[in-house]
């Protein structure tokens, strides 16, 4: 995998986790606003996900980093 795709690849693991976070916290305000009997524990547990998979491409990106500070220091 090239340092180029990892980085796409990280990026997009976190806008779609932040989407995803975003539309689980509507949601919830959603079924707080309502006064329905609407269950808010799956949105809840997909935020754990959510935060989850924000974090994990986060470390992607941070690897990615080490990986190109590496190479240049190999060339430099």
């Amino acid at each position: 995998m090239s340092t180029i795709s990892s980085m796409q690849s990280g990026l997009s693991g976190i806008q779609s986790g932040l989407q995803s976070l975003n539309n689980n916290a509507t949601k919830i305000v959603n079924a707080g606003t309502l006064q329905t009997n609407t269950d808010i524990t799956e949105p809840l547990v997909d935020m754990i996900s959510d935060k989850q998979q924000v974090q994990a491409s986060a470390k992607v990106i941070e690897a990615n980093n080490t990986m190109l500070g590496s190479i240049l220091d190999i060339t430099a």
